[in-house]
């Protein structure tokens, strides 16, 4: 039988009536859902918040203001402004943050995505050429990469408006769209098990930790 402290029934109890507050949505909407909704994006702002104060306000402000590098005082005053949304008067100066944050945002995520999503992605696609290989140990993967690059081909032709989808370009476009279909099944069916496995460790928290604290608690 597992040892429990006080401390740890406590905090046992205490995040299975959390989950069962949640729980009751299923029900419909009560005090007790928004209670625990609010409790936990309160509790989330305010980690996020200290988080976001020791790892980045505080070394890449604070400490280089001690240091004697005061170059991080535009990106504090951008910051500034981005606040000044809230003021009516002075909103307009907050484009300017926002504006800033937008543009190298965007011009970062273009240059990542280009990188991960597409470059890497042809170059690994055109690297199975030379995998493939019909020898005796190497017939499985040949296979796989042929397969790999006649459904990369027939999802990128399906998305070629340029030609209508007639004949050979029609019936390649129709696997390319039976392929897609199968990949948006396969990454829902992974949602839904990645969901099921949280309801299952849910439940078996209250069957476990939580009931095991009730007993604790109650000298059962």
């Amino acid at each position: 039988m597992i040892e429990l402290s006080l401390t740890q029934a406590i905090g046992y109890t205490i995040g299975g009536f959390l989950t069962l507050c949640i729980f009751s949505f299923l029900y419909k909407d009560n005090p007790l859902y928004k209670f625990a909704e609010h409790l936990f994006v309160g509790t989330s702002a305010a980690y996020w918040f200290v988080t976001f104060y020791h790892n980045i306000i505080r070394p890449n402000v604070i400490n280089q203001f001690k240091e004697g590098n005061y170059w991080p005082i535009i990106p504090v005053i951008l910051g500034i402004f981005m606040l000044f949304r809230l003021v009516p008067s002075l909103s307009v100066l907050s484009r300017m943050g926002i504006a800033f944050s937008v543009g190298v945002m965007a011009g970062y995520q273009i240059i990542r995505h280009l990188e991960t999503n597409i470059l890497r992605q042809m170059g690994a696609t055109m690297q199975g050429f030379d995998k493939i290989s019909f020898t005796a140990g190497n017939i499985g993967n040949a296979i796989n990469t042929i397969l790999i690059l006649l459904v990369v081909i027939a999802g990128l032709v399906y998305f070629f408006f340029s030609v209508e989808h007639e004949g050979a370009v029609g019936g390649v476009a129709k696997f390319g769209m039976w392929m897609l279909m199968i990949t948006f099944g396969a990454t829902f069916g992974y949602t839904v098990m990645a969901r099921i496995s949280l309801l299952i460790g849910r439940v078996l928290y209250l069957k476990e930790q939580w009931w095991l604290s009730i007993k604790y608690l109650l000298g059962i």
